[in-house]
């Protein structure tokens, strides 16, 4: 079931593969130096294994990041699922990805992704312990996508502070691509503070209900990033700050909940040199991983617990940008050697 394939970049990565329920997928660990390696399981449909691969490589890499940021005591994991979660998803499937998880041992906890559902991970649970996210247990943590919202919606106030003085956002317009979990729940939470939404989604009727609900305006998914707004919310798929797209920003400012939504590295230079402020990703979207890490620290009075660690990632955003303002330099880079100081630290 598990196959280890080669790495000189992460810990551990394995092929997952069980031809009695169609199961095909990887599993990554980027780093456990923190603790044992905690991020989410993804369905989707890929192009290739080439592509699931390089996926899960990039999404493990950057658990170790984000949980690194968050400063909680995980290391960064993921694992995907090749196939249509709408067609291809069983039961036999979902629990012979929890076998290949419990074969880890523990070095793995799995949560909630893309395509993926608090039901999905109780399945999984038949199979394995090492799941957060479900919805029932003593210290059950549920959906962590209304956390994950909120903490966006912190990250995007501290941005608003440094570029405009002050973290109202009333009256201030942000656009959302993607409204999945995370990308609704953000959505509900800037009406409420007041901002003026554009919204984008493959999903006519998500785009449909939002626009009934919040009165959003709209735009199409290849161009709601050069919607004329404050505020660019990536909140669907990586890699969609890149070459092309970066030119035709318009927003001062972006934050959202995507994960590697930068392309390449040399894009957070080029948003930089256009004068828009980048909030990395992992310290913006960590609100999720600290809801599903009191599930997996069992944390009893979890409640008080979350609330501090939101706080407190608010505030390291803060500082991350008035660090970055000191240098002149974009926050993508300093952020990165924040984290690396943890993560890499007496290696070499």
């Amino acid at each position: 079931m598990l196959t280890r394939l080669a790495s000189d970049t992460h810990e551990e990565v394995y092929r997952v593969e069980d031809r009695g329920s169609g199961l095909r997928g990887f599993i990554a660990l980027h780093s456990t130096r923190l603790g044992p390696a905690a991020g989410g399981l993804r369905m989707r449909t890929y192009e290739s294994e080439a592509a699931a691969l390089g996926d899960v490589l990039n999404l493990s890499r950057g658990m170790s990041y984000k949980n690194a940021a968050a400063g909680l005591p995980l290391g960064g994991g993921k694992a995907v699922i090749m196939g249509d979660p709408v067609r291809d998803k069983t039961a036999a499937l979902l629990r012979a990805m929890g076998r290949a998880i419990d074969a880890l041992g523990g070095r793995y906890w799995t949560a909630e992704d893309m395509g993926m559902s608090p039901e999905d991970l109780a399945e999984i649970a038949c199979e394995t312990r090492y799941v957060a996210g479900l919805d029932t247990g003593e210290h059950a943590s549920g959906d962590p996508s209304p956390v994950t919202a909120r903490g966006v919606l912190g990250a995007m106030r501290a941005g608003a502070a440094r570029l405009w003085g002050s973290d109202d956002l009333t009256g201030r317009s942000v656009a959302v691509q993607g409204l999945g979990h995370v990308g609704w729940h953000l959505c509900r939470l800037l009406d409420a503070a007041g901002a003026r939404l554009v919204v984008a989604d493959t999903d006519a009727v998500r785009v449909a209900a939002t626009v009934r609900a919040l009165g959003a305006r709209t735009a199409t998914p290849a161009e709601i990033h050069a919607a004329e707004t404050d505020v660019f919310a990536p909140c669907a798929i990586g890699g969609v700050l890149n070459a092309a797209t970066i030119p035709e920003i318009r927003a001062a400012m972006v934050c959202g909940a995507a994960n590697n939504q930068l392309a390449t590295p040399e894009d957070a230079d080029r948003l930089h040199e256009r004068g828009i402020l980048y909030l990395p990703d992992y310290f913006a979207n960590g609100g999720g991983i600290i809801n599903v890490a009191a599930e997996i620290l069992r944390i009893d009075d979890r409640g008080p617990w979350v609330e501090e660690r939101l706080a407190a990632m608010r505030a390291a955003m803060e500082a991350l940008l008035a660090r970055a303002a000191d240098e002149g330099a974009s926050p993508a880079p300093v952020a990165d050697r924040m984290v690396e100081r943890l993560l890499f630290a007496g290696e070499g």
